[in-house]
Parts: C-alpha cells; structure tokens; sequence
C-alpha cells in the first residue's frame, strides 16, 4: 500500500470524534475493578532455563480475573535492586514461544520484564469466563451482546492484576513500573493505564481496540473483520445495536481520558489493521502528557525509527536518565 487509505494526517492531528461511553461507564469499570480487589493477588515464579549471562528467568503463574490461570514470563536483572518494572503485553493471537526472548531482551536493558499472556491465546494462559452470544471466529465476537460477558472485560482486568503482581514481586520497585505493547498489547497498554494507577509511563505502539465503530467500517484486513463476519451471520439490526453498544465499554478512545501517567504512542500511516484515525482517535482524547510517533511509509509492522524514542522515553521515566 503505497499511499495513505486513511485521513491526511493533518486531518488526523486534529481528529477527535465524539465519545461513545454508556451513562454507567465509570460505574461499570469502578465494579469490575471491585470485583477484582476481591480476588486474592497470588502468584508463583518458577525458575525457566533460558540460555542468558546477566537475567534470571521465571514462568510466571497468577490468579487473573474470575480465578483464572493466566500465564506469563518474568526477566530480571541478576544484580542488586530494586529495578524498575515493566509490563509487557503482546499482540492479537500473537505470541510465538511465548515472547519469551523478548522479555529477556528488555530485562538485558535493565528492567524487571513481566510478559502476561494473554487468556486463551497463549499458553496455559485460562479463558473461564462462559459467554452466551457470539465467537463467530477469534475473540473479538465472544459474549459481544453482554458487556458482562464480553472476552476483553476479563482481559482488561487480567491486564490490571498483572500491573499488581509485578509491583509485588521483590526486588522490583513498585513506584517505577511502565506498560508497553502493539497492537492488541498497545490497546491492553492504555486499558491498563486507565484502570490502574500504577503504571508512571505507558509506551503503545499501533494501539488496536479503538474507535470500534470506525474500525469496522474502514479496516481493510485484521481481527476487526471477525466483526463484520458476525454481523453477516447475525443480520438482526437489533444485534448490530446492541454488539456496537458493547463494544464502548471496551474502546480504548472511550477510556484514554481516564489516563494520568505520560503516554508515547505510535502509528504508521499506511496501517491496514489498526487505521491511523483509529489511533488518534484514542490519542486525541489524552488529556495527560503525551507525545505521538507517525511513520509515514509504515504498516503494521515493525517501525525501526520507534525503537530509540521508545527508549529514551523508558529511560526517562522509569530509570531517571
């Protein structure tokens, strides 16, 4: 795709659609967050040989939303602390072994790396929470005509106890603790940010879970598709209503208002699966400190010129350089 599909970005730098939220917005996720204070923060860590000089290595298992098992890896530095934490959280259904190496990669440049697997998609990561409607194909769809039932309030609030676990884990330093993601891991980065106040610095690249009832509109490829499928199958337009009225209890955009620490994102302008207008649409609504990164000759994909401002971000809010 050699020219942007999606709005110019000077029409993007100023693109902030209305928000979407029900009236019991902040009810619903002030409930959610009760709920999930009532679970016990448990976890385990155990030792994974992983072939590094300087990193212990850890799988690392706790108690996420409804008691389920979700599953992760866990890298510190092998020296004296506490370190500065950081929460990983990866793309849709993408995590190849695990992010195992990655995790390690960022433990290698100082932080205590904690890469939560995600429920269902990845390892012995447990998705226990039943749905009525929906899961036509993927995630997107499943319990999506009962915001209770809907998959990603479990994931959000797995997203949020896994914040908890890694400030609790010893020789981490609780006060210094950053969320990192893309795609699906950008978009649990700021659901993360929103609902818990532990992270001091939020790095998402290519947000995904945004400004939904644009998503599917203009996505040309990705997960956002499972959605129009659903509504192929389903062609009730009291299904679409109500699907679509789910769906803005989870969306990103609806939520970034409710973020305090400083945000980087980033967004590459010929993005097919998470359109550029869907990013600023979140960015946009930022009311804390933030900064964006626009990769013009960009997809969905990895974005060299992203690396070193991510960086030098990291460094300055959780390693005070």
């Amino acid at each position: 795709m050699l020219q942007p599909y999606d709005l110019p970005l000077e029409q993007l730098k100023n693109f902030k659609p209305e928000l979407t939220k029900q009236p019991d917005f902040d009810d619903f996720w002030s409930n959610a967050l009760d709920e999930l204070s009532k679970i016990p923060l448990k976890y385990t860590l155990t030792p994974y040989d992983y072939p590094v000089k300087g990193v212990k290595v850890f799988t690392l298992n706790f108690s996420g939303f409804n008691n389920a098992n979700i599953q992760g890896y866990f890298a510190i530095p092998d020296k004296e602390g506490p370190h500065p934490g950081l929460m990983l959280y990866h793309g849709y259904n993408w995590a190849m072994d695990g992010c195992v190496g990655d995790t390690v990669n960022w433990a290698l440049h100082g932080y205590a790396a904690f890469q939560m697997l995600v429920r269902g998609q990845q390892g012995y990561s447990c998705d226990n929470v039943t749905s009525t409607t929906g899961g036509v194909s993927g995630w997107m769809t499943k319990g999506i005509l009962d915001p209770m039932e809907y998959y990603y309030r479990a994931v959000y609030l797995d997203a949020v106890r896994a914040l908890e676990v890694l400030a609790a884990i010893d020789n981490v330093d609780a006060k210094r603790i950053g969320a990192h993601g893309g795609s699906q891991g950008g978009g649990l980065t700021l659901a993360a940010a929103a609902l818990s106040g532990i992270p001091v610095v939020a790095v998402a690249d290519c947000p995904y879970l945004s400004n939904f009832e644009r998503a599917i509109d203009i996505a040309p490829n990705g997960p956002y598709n499972e959605f129009n499928e659903y509504f192929r199958r389903n062609p009730s337009p009291e299904i679409e209503i109500q699907a679509k009225k789910t769906l803005t209890y989870f969306d990103v955009m609806n939520l970034a208002p409710r973020i305090k620490c400083h945000t980087w994102i980033s967004s590459g302008l010929v993005d097919d699966i998470t359109p550029p207008s869907t990013v600023f649409s979140a960015y946009n609504q930022l009311t804390c400190s933030k900064e964006i990164a626009v990769f013009r000759y960009f997809g969905h994909e990895y974005m060299p010129g992203a690396t070193i401002p991510k960086l030098r971000t990291l460094m300055k809010y959780l390693q005070n350089e």
